[in-house]
C-alpha cells in the first residue's frame, strides 16, 4: 500500500516539507519524492512565475497500517495516553499496550480488549493472501485470564465428578471456551461441551458418563455406608478414557479464529 501527498511551495524544499508533514513524517522516517515541477521566478517581478510542485510517497507495509488503526480506534476512545509497542515474530503480530486507563482498555472481562483484538485483525488481513495472526494485549492480562480460566476449569471438573452435577458457565469467546475445555479434558472422570449460538455460547461441565467410578454424590458415597476421608478417596479417580479429546473451538490462529476475507 502507497500513502503519498502532493503540495506546493515557493521552491522544492518548501514544497518538500508540507508533504512530509501532511504524511507525518520526522528526520528518521524513509520517503521517496519526485518533482512534478520546479518553481519559477516571476520576471521583472510582475509577470508569470510559479510555484514548485513534489509529490512524496512512501510504501506504507502491513504492520504500519495495522498499528496506524489500532493508535486511531485509541484516540477517538479518548486514550491518546496509552502507548503502542509492537513486535512480530514467527508470523504473530503482537501490540502491547500499556500507560493510564490500562482497566479501561482491558473492560469487563477483557471485553473491550477481545474487541480491539478482532479489529485490528480484520485490518491486518484485509488484503495480504496469508494469515497474520494478531494479538492485542494490556500488561500480561491475558496470560493472568488464561490461568483463571485453567484453574476454574480444573476446579468444576472435580466438582462435578464429586456432586455428579453439571455447570453452566458464564458465555465465552471460542479462545476462552477452548481454554476451559482443554483444562477439563485433563481431569479423568468430566468432560465439557458448549451449548448456545452466537453471543450467548457457553461450557457446561459434567461428569463424564462413560468414567465407571463416577457415583452421584461423589467419592464417599459409597455402598456399605463406611465413609472414607478425603485422603483416602485419592486414588479412586477413573481411568483415562480413549474417546476423550479436548474440543477444539475457534482454530488455533487466533483470538477467534481466522478472519475470511
Amino acid at each position: 500500500m502507497i500513502r503519498e501527498a502532493i503540495c506546493e511551495g515557493v521552491d522544492v524544499e518548501e514544497a518538500l516539507e508540507k508533504a512530509k508533514a501532511e504524511l507525518g513524517l520526522d528526520e528518521t522516517d524513509e520517503y521517496d519524492f519526485e518533482v512534478i515541477q520546479r518553481e519559477e521566478k516571476k520576471k521583472f517581478g510582475l509577470f508569470g512565475g510559479r510555484a514548485a510542485k513534489v509529490r512524496v510517497f512512501i510504501k506504507e507495509t502491513t504492520e504500519d497500517k495495522t498499528e496506524q488503526f489500532l493508535r486511531n480506534v485509541l484516540d477517538k476512545m479518548g486514550l491518546e495516553g496509552i502507548a503502542i509497542e509492537k513486535k512480530l515474530e514467527n508470523g504473530t503480530m503482537s501490540f502491547d499496550l500499556s500507560g493510564e486507563d490500562e482497566g479501561f482498555v482491558i473492560g469487563r472481562r477483557g471485553e473491550t480488549l477481545d474487541a480491539l483484538q478482532y479489529l485490528t485483525s480484520l485490518v491486518a488481513n484485509h488484503n495480504d493472501e496469508a494469515y497474520i495472526k494478531v494479538t492485542v494485549n494490556v500488561g500480561n492480562y491475558r496470560d493472568k485470564r488464561e490461568k483463571t480460566l485453567e484453574i476454574l476449569g480444573r476446579k468444576l471438573a472435580f466438582k462435578a465428578i464429586k456432586t455428579g452435577k453439571k455447570t453452566s458457565l458464564e458465555p465465552m469467546n471460542p479462545y476462552e471456551r477452548r481454554i476451559i475445555h482443554t483444562a477439563v479434558q485433563k481431569v479423568n472422570g468430566a468432560i465439557s461441551w458448549s451449548e448456545g449460538e452466537g453471543a450467548a455460547r457457553h461450557v457446561v461441565i459434567g461428569p463424564d458418563p462413560k468414567a465407571k467410578n463416577n457415583r452421584r454424590g461423589g467419592y464417599n458415597n459409597r455402598r456399605g455406608g463406611g465413609k472414607k476421608g478425603y485422603g483416602s478417596s485419592r486414588n479412586t479417580n477413573p481411568a483415562p478414557n480413549p474417546d476423550r479429546v479436548p474440543l477444539n473451538e475457534g482454530g488455533a490462529t487466533g483470538l477467534y479464529g481466522r478472519i475470511d476475507k
